[in-house]
């Protein structure tokens, strides 16, 4: 999701939209004269990335595609408080109905992008590498994980059927971490499909179990340091250690990323990037007197 996701954002918006009846803003509609035109900017109270910038373009597009759009700054750009994002100018009453619209969206790109950020800095120095995870908001799962991947974190799988990840659930069903690999491995024998295979494990032992079958990716799932320690000396000791990538996962927060990264993990899956990444605090207000629209 390097690239920003133009189809993906165009729906959202759409059902964005279509959900706050912008079509019948009846406030700005019994208040605001047709004819009047206006100039607003958005601007941050806090200083953070900046993140789905296109999205806004988008938004005005939808509702009235005579609002002139101008990006100030690029996605990825940091921020300081009073920053100017975007500068718009047409109907008066178009650029008020898209205002919550546009800052519900950037809003929360920009907390996303800001918070995975904070993340990479924290590990800055490390091998590990931040990734995602699929607790993302229902309906903008490809706009949460573009933000992560401007904020300089890195996406994992984006949907159920890219890559095989056992959770605790796939194993106890399957009847093991071993039992659950080899009937992995059969299907894709079967259906001819390759794919990563990521396997979620609980403790040392059960590592050594993903490692002695073969496994290429294993998640470290909630284990406590000196574990994950313990299982990243196991990895070392393979005969294909180079090839073996290890993931931490579970109760990852900032305080206590930076060392999990020094355990030397290759990986460390963060779901707060998305589920819990507070809103930048950003702002749209008209920066003129509304005159008579031009015809």
């Amino acid at each position: 999701m390097s690239e920003f996701p133009a189809t993906a954002a165009r729906i959202a918006v759409s059902a964005a939209l279509a959900e706050d009846a912008s079509g019948q803003d009846i406030t700005t509609l019994w208040s605001v004269p047709e004819d009047l035109a206006a100039v607003a900017e958005i601007r941050t109270r806090q200083n953070g990335i900046a993140a789905g910038l296109p999205v806004v373009a988008e938004v005005f597009t939808q509702i009235d595609p005579e609002i002139e759009v101008e990006a100030t700054v690029c996605d990825g750009a940091r921020l300081v408080e009073g920053d100017v994002l975007v500068r718009l100018s047409g109907p008066a009453r178009s650029l008020i109905t898209g205002e919550r619209t546009t800052l519900n969206f950037l809003q929360r790109m920009c907390g996303i992008a800001t918070l995975t950020d904070h993340y990479v800095q924290a590990v800055a120095g490390t091998r590990a590498r931040v990734l995602d995870t699929r607790k993302t908001a229902p309906g903008l799962r490809a706009l949460d994980k573009y933000a992560v991947t401007v904020g300089g974190g890195r996406n994992h799988r984006l949907d159920l059927a890219a890559m095989v990840l056992l959770k605790e659930n796939h194993i106890a069903a399957a009847g093991g971490v071993t039992a659950a690999i080899e009937t992995v491995r059969l299907a894709m024998t079967r259906t001819r499909q390759a794919v990563e295979i990521d396997v979620e494990v609980q403790s040392v032992a059960e590592a050594a179990q993903a490692l002695e079958a073969g496994a290429r990716w294993i998640m470290l799932d909630n284990m406590p340091v000196a574990d994950i320690e313990q299982v990243v000396r196991n990895r070392d000791e393979h005969p294909e250690a180079s090839g073996i990538l290890l993931e931490a996962s579970g109760t990852v927060r900032l305080d206590n990323v930076r060392a999990i990264a020094e355990t030397g993990v290759d990986l460390i899956s963060v779901g707060a990037l998305t589920h819990s990444a507070p809103a930048l605090d950003l702002t749209m207000l008209l920066t003129t007197d509304p005159v008579p629209c031009r015809r």
